[in-house]
Order: structure tokens, then C-alpha cells, then sequence
């Protein structure tokens, strides 16, 4: 059976950028320098990796597990109050694709921003699996194990399903579980040309995910 899976931050949701703006706001506010490379390197990282690197090499003070909980709190409060920034096109998107196949969501944000995001986006009746690393020991992309639970558990076959993703990690992580990547490349540190290759198609924006193009990445596999 195949499924469509879905990557939540930069992929439906507009915010990647706003994760960049907390961590580095909460550096700033302990006296830290941004090191070169963090923003991206901390891009599909589990809760229990991006916050063990924000205290091992960004320098915040405390644990890993303090600095999560200041982050993770910070934006659920921000999502809360002033909603979840949302892409263009991404519930009439998610509706397309649940027209026809069975979807799961599979993140590296915390389970309590997949919740609110998925709530305010409408879509709860059609996501049937919602996954964050943080459920699966702290896997991040990217590595494969998330999008092979999210397919185990909706009985699909890797091989005959679709991704849909938009950072470097995310595409890696669903090209190495076997399924067929489609990247939709953010302007926010979009993928370089050879992990966009990994992809079986490139999109410019969710309007572009269409049923026809899905069908036809599904027929050559």
C-alpha cells in the first residue's frame, strides 16, 4: 500500500525561521555568540539533539532538557497566542493528497507543536499517523527511522510511498527510508543541488502537489 507523508515545519508550516529566531533570541539573552553552521545544522534534529547541541555548542547554560523546555515552551506559547504561521496552499494541499491516499505527518518538531499545528491547519481527520522524533528515542533526520515507523504503522510499504519535504536532513532522512521525495525548497537555507537530486521531483510551492504528479512518481517506482 502506498501513503503520502508529510514533513511539518518549512513544508507546511512557515517556521523554520521562527525556530532560528527563538534559539538565537535565547542565546543572545546569556550573552552567546551565534556559531556559524548552528542554523543549519540544527535543521531536522530531534528535540533531545538540537537541545543538546544548543548546550554543547552554543554554550547554554543548563541541560539539554532545560534548554528544550525553554525553546519548545516559547513557541507554544507563540503558536498559542498568535497562531501557527502557515505555507500557502497547505491545507488545500494535505486535503488533495488525503482525496487519495492514507497521510502521516512525520516531524522533528516536539509532539505538542505537531498537535497545535495539525488543530489549527484543520486537518486532524486526515492525518492518521502524527510522529515526532522525540516518540522514537531521539532519532532526527537524517536518519530514516522516523519516516519507517510512521510507514509501519500505516502499513504501507516505504518503497511505494511518497514524502513530501523541504530541508536538506528531511529529504535525506525519507530518500534513505526508500521513499519517493518530493522537495518543495524553502528560500529560508533552501537544499544545495546535490541533495535536491535525491528527490523525485521539485516543486515551487504546495499548489504545485498535485494528484497527476504523484500518481506518475508512484507509477515508476
Amino acid at each position: 500500500m502506498s501513503v503520502v507523508v508529510f514533513d511539518m515545519d518549512g513544508t507546511l508550516t512557515d517556521t523554520e525561521a521562527l525556530w532560528d529566531e527563538v534559539r538565537r533570541e535565547v542565546a543572545a539573552a546569556e550573552g552567546l555568540a551565534w556559531p556559524e553552521g548552528a542554523t543549519q545544522a540544527m535543521m531536522g534534529m530531534s528535540t533531545q539533539q538540537w537541545a543538546a547541541y544548543l548546550v554543547e555548542v552554543v554554550g547554554l547554560p543548563g541541560t539539554a532538557e532545560q534548554a528544550a523546555a525553554r525553546i519548545v515552551d516559547t513557541l507554544a506559547d507563540h503558536y498559542r497566542d498568535r497562531g501557527v504561521p502557515l505555507l500557502p496552499g497547505a491545507e488545500a494541499a494535505v486535503r488533495r493528497m488525503g482525496s487519495r491516499w492514507r497521510l502521516g505527518v512525520a516531524s522533528s518538531s516536539p509532539r505538542v507543536l505537531i498537535d497545535i499545528a495539525i488543530e489549527q491547519l484543520g486537518i486532524e481527520d486526515l492525518i492518521e499517523v502524527r510522529l515526532s522524533t522525540e516518540e522514537i528515542g531521539g532519532v532526527g533526520k537524517p536518519a530514516p527511522d522516523i519516516y519507517l515507523e510512521v510507514c509501519r504503522r500505516l502499513g504501507a510499504d516505504p518503497r511505494r510511498s511518497v514524502a513530501i519535504e523541504d530541508a536538506p536532513n528531511g529529504i535525506r532522512s525519507a530518500h534513505a527510508a526508500g521513499l519517493a521525495v518530493v522537495a518543495i525548497p524553502p528560500h529560508f537555507h533552501p537544499p544545495s543541488a546535490d541533495v535536491l537530486a535525491l528527490a523525485e521531483a521539485v516543486i515551487d510551492d504546495l499548489d504545485h502537489l498535485e494528484i497527476a504528479l504523484v500518481e506518475s512518481i508512484l507509477e515508476r517506482r
